[in-house]
């Protein structure tokens, strides 16, 4: 992976996981359509990125991430289901952005 894909990739998680901690609180509607979205271009992203390095099974994951996120047809789970995958691919993202700059 070059380095400018892992500045994206850093941009893109360090952001996803802010949005998706922040929809832990009481949001308007609006707010969490624009997450949605922003979640399925980024995991969309990743993903292609993911394919370009040959990590497999980290593209999957990603596919698997924007569908979950895709803003057409919304999945509902509930809030309390909601916040449980937020906070968990919040905190995976945050692993990621470990790992990739402890690698250095």
């Amino acid at each position: 992976m070059t380095k400018k894909d892992k500045s994206t990739l850093t941009i893109i998680y360090i952001a996803l996981a802010f949005l998706l901690l922040l929809c832990l609180a009481k949001m308007p509607y609006g707010f969490y359509q624009v997450v949605r979205f922003l979640a399925f271009a980024g995991f969309g992203y990743s993903a292609y990125l993911q394919h370009k390095d040959k990590s497999i099974d980290r593209m999957i994951l990603f596919i698997v991430l924007a569908l979950l996120f895709q803003p057409l047809l919304p999945i509902a789970l509930g809030r309390v289901i909601w916040n449980i995958v937020d906070v968990v691919v919040a905190g995976y993202l945050i692993y990621l952005l470990v790992k990739m700059h402890l690698k250095k």
